[in-house]
């Protein structure tokens, strides 16, 4: 069946009108790259970054077979796999996680650029790394998420960069000859004895982010411990795993559940549980909100809540995660929720959790406990 942009939709994630699911960077990057896809082998072709399938349903119109597939979010993940199906063209594709066997003898590779320089280097490091040594990547995005710092980053791995004209706000960079690879290490950080691990792109990096600090200084000093076997406290959309790891440490009885949607997250996180020597009682999961978890089967969950789609600002993402705590705590179970205070959550927090009240607030940040209702 023959692929279509128009047939793309982003579910399970946030749809909204102004949320396309395919945009003209995916467009530019399919149309710049077709001339080195023709011919490629099975398993020749490696897509990284790939929002919602575009790119690799789209690839599929020209040939290609066993694309490797790299999606952070697993949200993601499952709107291509959802995608495929409704088109009529899975089982071209396999989803991998972020290693060495990705990108191994890749001879071409399409990257939707990340915001995070750092994310950009572990990329352009593990294809410079395991990649053919003929392999030329073509990494993409809107001109106005892009940066000079990029061209940097792709220089110090690869001998040639080029870059295209844009095409409706939307440019490529293209690079060949790679170099000075490098396999996927975490970065670390130490703060007031808390070890920080970060892979590129999860938010904050190697630091505390001020909302998380300012949760941390009003979490309760009792934290309700669950039954035998169980992690009842939760670190929801747990980022590098700061909260959990914290959490763990300040109460050797508990188990603590930390879930992302983010694999760079998750990843991080569970080298953070593992840096502070916790990683026994911190069960890390990549997981679409809660969606893994049973119904009334935790106690407390902290969450300092994202508040972008990719990378707009858009106002559906905080309540959904409300709603998916609500649904798995105990009643009388609280949630523990940090947020910028010009978002006016509480009315949120009220309709879809439970009696809310303000436990702290500074000259940015709020935080509320909420009781299941």
């Amino acid at each position: 069946m023959s692929f279509s942009f128009d047939a793309l939709r982003r579910w399970p994630d946030v749809e909204a009108p102004d949320l396309p699911a395919a945009d003209a960077a995916d467009r530019l990057l399919l149309d710049e790259s077709a001339a080195a896809r023709e011919g490629l082998g099975a398993g020749e072709l490696v897509v990284i970054g790939d929002a919602f399938g575009a790119l690799t349903l789209g690839a599929t119109d020209a040939g290609a077979t066993g694309i490797r597939v790299h999606q952070d979010s697993v949200t993601g993940e499952r709107a291509l796999a959802a995608n495929a199906a409704r088109t009529g063209i899975d089982g071209a594709f396999t989803t991998m996680g972020f290693e060495a066997a990705l990108v191994r003898g890749a001879r071409v590779v399409l990257v939707r650029l990340p915001r995070s320089l750092d994310a950009l280097d572990d990329i352009a490091g593990l294809i410079a790394a395991h990649a053919s040594p003929d392999v030329v990547v073509f990494a993409g995005g809107r001109v106005k998420h892009m940066s000079l710092g990029m061209n940097d980053v792709i220089r110090r791995r690869f001998d040639r960069l080029d870059v295209t004209r844009a095409r409706q706000k939307s440019r490529v960079l293209i690079a060949r000859g790679p170099r000075e690879g490098a396999d996927h290490v975490p970065r670390r950080a130490v703060h007031d004895g808390l070890v920080v691990c970060a892979y590129g792109g999860v938010f904050a990096g190697t630091s505390i982010d001020i909302g998380t600090r300012f949760l941390l200084e009003n979490l309760p000093a009792v934290i309700p411990s669950g039954s035998a076997g169980e992690d009842a406290a939760i670190d929801l959309a747990c980022g590098t795993g700061v909260v959990a790891a914290w959490l763990a440490l300040r109460h050797p009885e508990l188990s603590v559940y930390a879930t992302d949607q983010s694999a760079a997250a998750v990843a991080s996180a569970a080298a953070t549980a593992e840096a502070n020597g916790v990683s026994d009682r911190v069960n890390v999961a990549r997981d679409d909100a809660l969606s893994s978890r049973a119904d009334v089967s935790a106690s407390f969950i902290a969450l300092n809540p994202p508040f972008h789609v990719g990378a707009a600002i858009h106002e559906g993402v905080a309540p959904r995660l409300f709603a998916d705590a609500a649904r798995v705590l105990r009643p009388g179970g609280e949630l523990w929720t940090v947020w910028n205070s010009t978002l006016f959550y509480r009315p949120a927090l009220e309709r879809l959790v439970g009696q809310t009240r303000q436990v702290g607030r500074n000259a940015k940040f709020t935080v509320t406990v909420s009781a299941k209702r």
